[in-house]
């Protein structure tokens, strides 16, 4: 049984009366783009297309508050921060899913990690009221665990240096109400350091998060970490030196976030600013990894309607229907996501960290470093999932009252060393990342 590390928030809970729960001329560009898609997929690996993000990291000590609109039933149009930490969630399901996939995210960052004032201000917003003091203790312990992983083989550990990335492949509810949720995650964390030699590495972690609804907010009441799903990382990709992954480090690029927001399904509206941009080139990323992007044409034409600009619309979905066609062929692949001997499609993309690289009112340009999760979930291990990073260019338009996609062009990848000695998990334990209800949070 997989050795578990645990918080003892939960007393803590209990002590305060909350009870955690149980239980793609442009069009070409975009032509590449889901070409590649589909040239990995069919040869083992599933990846998928763009990310954002922001300058400062959430976690970031100088990230200034700010709040915005929210949209019908509550879900935020844009996003609120508290000292850098995003906050400010929908009371639903996808509120919940956010706020554990955020937690995760801010609590792996670099600010959080080396910064011991913007981890303290982290800790009292994303936690509830009765844990706060318990949590920080826990985070200086964390903190502490990781500095080895963070120095990479430099003398010290060095903010400005750090690579410190999480990205959610997966977030599954083990439990919801409107008063408490459980939160399953499955995600990767990058680690090291660009000023030496050796290269960040790569790890995959389960988290389990129980949050209540405290003080108008999904609060983290307590959680849990234990080893995750370990998929190989593709051997079409080599690992980078570790001064390429610079364009990565706090002040360069930041960590995503996610807010649960969608209009009638689809990921949106986004509010008129660089954040608004950054978040529709993270959920162009996401829709493109899910596994509904090849298995169900319904679901893929609605979300390219609502996603993507009507000047280009016509080519991306013929090269999505083209995309989806290639690799439910070549994989053999029914509507129902599996193989003719009962395998899953699984695929997944994560979003690691975006950098904006232009942005005015009515155009954006985002970069994203992304790692994407694909193969069958089955007994035939030749097709066992495997994870590929690669980094994506994202170009935007403001239409029709929001941000769409116009293009997204491929770049080269940027690939962490593999987990240090862990085997990598049977291909039949990854069934359950694929399914609807195991999908994250759009941003």
């Amino acid at each position: 049984m997989t050795q578990r590390s645990r918080t003892k928030w939960r007393e803590a809970a209990g002590r305060g009366g909350h009870a955690p729960p149980h239980g793609p001329t442009k069009a070409k560009k975009w032509g590449i783009g889901v070409g590649l898609v589909a040239a990995v997929t069919t040869a083992g690996l599933a990846v998928s297309v763009i990310s954002g993000g922001s300058p400062h990291s959430p976690g970031s000590a100088s990230a200034s508050p700010s709040t915005t609109d929210h949209a019908e039933g509550g879900q935020p149009k844009g996003k609120r921060t508290l000292d850098g930490v995003p906050v400010g969630y929908s009371r639903t399901e996808a509120g919940a899913k956010a706020a554990a996939s955020n937690f995760a995210t801010v609590r792996g960052s670099a600010a959080f990690l080396t910064n011991p004032t913007a981890r303290q201000r982290a800790t009292a917003a994303m936690s509830t009221a009765e844990v706060k003091r318990p949590a920080g203790e826990e985070a200086n312990q964390a903190a502490a665990q990781a500095a080895k992983d963070l120095r990479g083989d430099s003398k010290k550990v060095v903010g400005k240096d750090v690579i410190a990335r999480t990205g959610v492949f997966s977030a599954h509810t083990l439990a919801f109400n409107i008063h408490n949720a459980t939160i399953r995650l499955w995600t990767t964390t990058v680690r090291g350091n660009t000023a030496g030699n050796s290269p960040p590495h790569a790890a995959f972690r389960s988290v389990t998060v129980n949050l209540v609804w405290d003080a108008g907010d999904w609060k983290a009441a307590s959680f849990s970490t234990g080893r995750g799903l370990v998929a190989p990382l593709s051997s079409q990709q080599a690992t980078n030196t570790a001064n390429d992954f610079a364009q990565y480090v706090p002040g360069e690029a930041a960590d995503p976030v996610l807010s649960g927001a969608t209009n009638d399904g689809v990921p949106g509206p986004y509010t008129h600013d660089e954040a608004g941009a950054r978040a529709a080139a993270a959920n162009a990323a996401m829709v493109q990894g899910d596994p509904r992007f090849f298995t169900d044409a319904d679901w893929r034409h609605r979300m390219l309607r609502g996603m993507t600009a009507p000047r280009t619309l016509k080519a991306v979905t013929h090269d999505a229907d083209s995309t989806a066609q290639l690799v439910m062929e070549n994989r053999q692949i029914g509507g129902d996501g599996r193989t003719v001997d009962g395998g899953r499609l699984v695929t997944r993309t994560a979003v690691l960290a975006a950098r904006t690289l232009t942005h005015t009112s009515q155009a954006a340009s985002v970069e994203m470093w992304t790692a994407s999760v694909g193969g069958i979930a089955g007994k035939d291990e030749s097709q066992h999932p495997q994870v590929g990073f690669l980094r994506m260019t994202v170009d935007l338009a403001w239409v029709d009252g929001t941000w769409k996609t116009t293009a997204v062009s491929p770049g080269e990848p940027l690939v962490p060393s593999p987990p240090a000695a862990e085997q990598a998990s049977p291909a039949t334990s990854f069934a359950d990342m694929g399914g609807v209800s195991d999908a994250p949070s759009f941003a």
